[in-house]
């Protein structure tokens, strides 16, 4: 099941809707009152997972939803606090679906203990930049019979489970053109669907790619004038949020003028997100707003040059164990001083972004703030496919 497959499909929800009730009861209970006899727990899941009539789900919604608010919020930040990686992050889910009220409190509850933590909760989370002290961990999966790309955010250090899934893209050529549409659900890859999030877009060479958000980034953002993105604006959901592809960054691979075999060169200019930006906007899109004139800032990423190892004849990185195969798509980022913004600042020694090889369709991405889950896999997916003039 897709990351975004309880909050898109009403029907799906309204389905499921006593049983999350119960599974957030069940949570509720074990987080509150951690002494509670687990056979009591287990009962208590049982029997409510049995089929409930109308009239008493319905009593059974209007009981907790009254919840005292002081009540509900010491719930609210025990789960969330308890229940702080994935598979367990699920109960935090599950407990914004029990109804209005509890969706609230728990989104004003994440939102309040995410900045700076990286922690991924909601769909919303993937837009946010990740942790500061320390990087994420994911997977990506490659699956060249349908040219599709799927990532998952590690939950194990083994590089063959896949974990939680996060985002797919799929490329598509459009002539000389090569198109990567990024999405929420792994079975819907097209623009025109409700998960669809952004885009990659690449020149004719492949050697300079676009970012494209399909929400504004910040207040005042215009989309692109591009035919694809009005029409896919014309068939928007969600008439309070404007539509679109929103450019948030450029990648460029650097021409070797020497023509000899060697490491790529490529450098990043991005758009990263501010904390608490896109505030949950897919818990209640009936309310969704944008921040208000808080622009993203501009982040240089450039390359680190890797050393010609004389023993191995091969260029090498140190990816502290989380790259296994030598290969050209194998790259480390770090933010470079732009020269453009007064008073910017660099550190070429902390690496945000590294991406590389550990099988023959599995790569490792690892990332930190103030790149998001979103920009670093578009990102990634920059380095796949050949580049002829670039190596």
């Amino acid at each position: 099941m897709s990351f975004s497959s309880s909050f898109r499909k009403s029907s799906c929800l309204s389905r499921r809707f006593s049983g999350s009730r119960s599974l957030a009861k069940t949570a509720a209970l074990a987080t509150v009152s951690p002494t509670v006899n687990q056979s009591e727990i287990s009962s208590s899941s049982s029997s409510s997972s049995q089929p409930t009539p109308p009239a008493e789900a319905e009593e059974e919604g209007q009981s907790w939803s009254t919840m005292l608010p002081e009540l509900l919020g010491e719930i609210m930040e025990r789960v969330e606090a308890s229940e702080d990686r994935w598979p367990q992050r699920q109960n935090v889910v599950t407990c914004a679906c029990v109804c209005k009220k509890w969706r609230e409190a728990m989104r004003e509850i994440v939102r309040a203990s995410s900045p700076g933590s990286g922690k991924i909760t909601f769909p919303s989370c993937l837009k946010q930049p990740g942790p500061s002290d320390f990087p994420n961990h994911c997977i990506i999966k490659r699956c060249k019979k349908n040219s599709t790309f799927y990532l998952f955010l590690s939950l194990t250090p083994s590089f063959t489970d896949k974990g939680k899934f996060l985002l797919a893209a799929r490329r598509y050529r459009h002539g000389a053109h090569i198109e990567y549409i990024i999405s929420l659900d792994a079975d819907d890859l097209s623009q025109s669907s409700n998960a669809y999030v952004g885009k990659l877009s690449s020149d004719f060479l492949g050697t300079n790619f676009t970012i494209y958000d399909s929400q504004p980034p910040h207040s005042g953002a215009k989309p692109s004038s591009s035919r694809t993105s009005r029409r896919f604006a014309s068939k928007r959901i969600i008439p309070q949020v404007p539509a679109g592809n929103f450019e948030v960054g450029k990648v460029s691979y650097k021409f070797n003028l020497l023509k000899s075999r060697g490491p790529r060169r490529m450098v990043c200019s991005v758009k990263c997100p501010l904390p608490e930006e896109r505030a949950d906007k897919h818990l209640d899109d009936s309310k969704a707003k944008i921040a208000e004139g808080a622009a993203p800032g501009l982040a240089i990423l450039k390359n680190k040059a890797p050393r010609w190892h004389e023993h191995l004849q091969c260029w090498c990185l140190n990816f502290h164990g989380r790259v296994t195969v030598a290969s050209v798509k194998n790259f480390q980022l770090a933010a470079t001083v732009d020269p453009s913004q007064p008073g910017g600042k660099g550190d070429e020694e902390k690496v945000l972004l590294q991406f590389g090889k550990v099988g023959d369709d599995t790569f490792t991405m690892d990332y930190r703030s103030p790149l998001s889950p979103y920009l670093a896999f578009a990102i990634c997916l920059t380095s796949f496919g050949t580049k002829l003039a670039c190596e």
